[in-house]
């Protein structure tokens, strides 16, 4: 795949949106653009740019959630968070951004995620297992995401290595991907949370990851 291509093409879509003044919905998919952006730039090999992209969504997940979000549109803070975590940047301030907005408690699944990986990020794992425990054996989550992320709260690295692997598997038979771009996100993001906590998995290679 052409990714420096792909990756322009987001950008170019980006700075047109851009010139036009936007509300929550238009600023979501000038973040979209960014975050594609970030992805497609990683996996052609540009960090530096990639960083700066994966910023930029970060900054417009964040801008479209106080130019009028509804209340319940956890994917924005999970999305900010996810794109800091990829840009190697200090996603803290965008997980208080969830927890201050009532994730952890959220009725939704999609709502718990947001807190959990927002109590990962922020280390605090002992108060990430309740959320994370939600969201285990449910039909409206992935398993092995909810798996991954209960096994990161209770250090259980075993149980890590082996939903990691499941959720990249899913990703190598998906095929409909945000802003169709075929990168396993879910994957790196992890593996970003895992890492400092020592046990980060041993992945085979993909076309899904840099």
């Amino acid at each position: 795949m052409d990714w420096a291509g792909r990756a322009a093409e987001a950008i170019g879509r980006y700075r047109r949106g851009a010139m036009r003044e936007a509300d929550q919905r238009q600023l979501t998919q000038l973040a979209n653009s960014a975050w594609a952006a970030g992805l497609l730039l990683l996996m052609a090999g540009h960090r530096e740019a990639s960083r700066d992209w994966l910023r930029h969504a970060a900054a417009r997940y964040r801008d479209s959630w106080e130019a009028g979000a509804p209340a319940d549109a956890w994917g924005r803070p999970i999305a900010a968070m996810k794109s800091l975590l990829l840009a190697g940047d200090d996603a803290s301030p965008a997980a208080r951004w969830a927890l201050d907005a009532g994730a952890a408690d959220a009725e939704s699944p999609i709502g718990r995620y947001a807190g959990t990986l927002a109590l990962l990020v922020l280390g605090d794992d002992a108060a990430a297992l309740a959320p994370a425990g939600t969201l285990r054996d449910r039909d409206d989550f992935p398993g092995p995401v909810a798996a991954a992320l209960f096994a990161l709260a209770g250090a259980d690295a075993v149980g890590y290595r082996s939903a990691v692997g499941e959720i990249l598997a899913s990703f190598e038979e998906r095929s409909d991907f945000l802003e169709d771009v075929p990168i396993a996100d879910t994957v790196l993001v992890l593996q970003a949370l895992a890492t400092p906590r020592g046990f980060a998995a041993d992945l085979p290679a993909s076309g899904h990851l840099p």
